[in-house]
């Protein structure tokens, strides 16, 4: 065989592969492993979406070859629910169909980046932009969130000639995995140093419409209300409908940016199944009948792990969005990742996996069944031993 790229061997094993095995090594010995790690609905997808889905997989139009950015109803139905949601206007060519908001993301890099380019990559964050930036033969430049700024980048304190040079700022808000949310005045500022420096706004809105106490978080472009600047935002399915499996999701934004990752993808994949589109189109169109019966769920089970972890005493960063918990663990996140698998069979996911701005910290998901969940609340306390 011939020897694997560069690329391929400087690569680290992706963290929730690496979490995989851990969950297979444990249940292969016999142990019940509650699994709080990784952020995929365990809610099944709403059986009016499927039963929609039934219907358009009997229909032989839909067995060719789709349009390359996607079918132009579902675009139109996006670009209409967004406008709906942020009070922001695009035409349904400024949005493009996506196979899972992570592939588009991804490509995106391939995109921009020139050998050496710069990609502006919080830490902690979703590893894919970091590892797509090297992929690309870009350079990552590391920006740490901190609490004490509510996990928002202090961009007035990146280096002027770092700014310059940037072809893409990735943020990712309701974040992933702290949870935390963007404010008004920081997408101002946001705007105010893209249209200065002429970089892309990348933003990651996957966990947009998982939020609480009726505090909607918000897009770039409803902040903005500008689409002439070079930004564009990755919505998903997955999280909002539990549509995980599907693999759809949509990119909306500037033309010019949105068109240019199409050209990668025309020259990539061939378009998702028009079945699955007229789904996701479905989906939109009956969002109020849909989504607030998934948040009352995610709201309840987050009520019993914060109240059991404030009641052990444990710091956590308190947030209205995502279906995750971020909190302090006093030490190496791996090994107490590790400890709590082996002496309570809690499997977490350790924050060092998302960027070294992540140690320190471990993050509870709350896709796991309500058992599972009543479960951890009471094994909480224990954890308390492990810092």
């Amino acid at each position: 065989m011939p020897e694997v790229s560069e690329r391929i061997k400087s690569l680290p094993k992706y963290l929730f592969a690496e979490i995989d095995e851990l969950r297979t090594k444990k249940i292969e010995e016999g142990v019940y492993v509650i699994d709080l790690s990784i952020g995929d609905p365990d809610l099944p997808t709403h059986p009016l979406i499927v039963e929609k889905m039934r219907e358009e997989v009997k229909d032989p139009r839909n067995h060719r070859y789709p349009s390359y950015d996607g079918d132009i109803s579902l675009r139109k139905t996006f670009v209409d629910w967004y406008y709906e949601r942020f009070g922001f206007s695009f035409s349904p060519s400024s949005a493009l169909t996506l196979i899972g908001s992570k592939e588009g993301i991804a490509h995106f890099h391939l995109a921009f980046l020139n050998e050496g380019d710069i990609s502006i990559v919080p830490s902690p964050a979703y590893p894919v932009y970091g590892i797509w930036t090297k992929f690309a033969g870009g350079k990552v430049y590391n920006v740490v969130l901190k609490e004490e700024n509510g996990f928002l980048p202090d961009i007035e304190n990146i280096p002027q000639d770092i700014l310059s040079r940037a072809k893409i700022f990735w943020l990712c808000y309701p974040n992933n995995p702290t949870g935390a949310c963007a404010t008004w005045e920081f997408y101002e500022k946001v705007a105010f140093y893209a249209k200065k420096y002429d970089f892309v706004v990348a933003v990651d809105l996957a966990y947009s419409e998982i939020y609480f106490d009726n505090k909607k978080p918000l897009s770039f472009f409803q902040v903005a209300k500008d689409d002439s600047i070079y930004a564009i935002e990755f919505h998903s399915f997955s999280k909002t409908f539990s549509m995980t499996g599907w693999r759809i999701g949509m990119a909306v934004g500037n033309k010019d940016v949105v068109s240019a990752l199409g050209k990668v993808k025309t020259n990539t994949d061939s378009g998702v199944f028009r079945a699955i589109q007229m789904a996701a189109k479905f989906a939109l169109e009956n969002y109020n009948k849909i989504v607030p019966d998934i948040l009352k769920v995610y709201e309840r089970r987050k009520r019993k792990i914060e109240s059991a972890l404030e009641q052990a005493g444990i710091s956590f960063f308190k947030s209205y969005a995502t279906f995750y918990i971020w909190f302090r663990c006093g030490g190496s996140s791996k090994e107490f990742v590790k400890n709590a698998l082996d002496k309570f069979g809690i499997l977490l996911t350790p924050g060092i996996g998302f960027g070294e701005g992540g140690e320190g910290f471990v993050r509870i998901s709350l896709t796991a069944k309500d058992e599972d969940i009543e479960k951890a609340a009471k094994l909480i306390p224990q954890l308390k031993q492990l810092m």
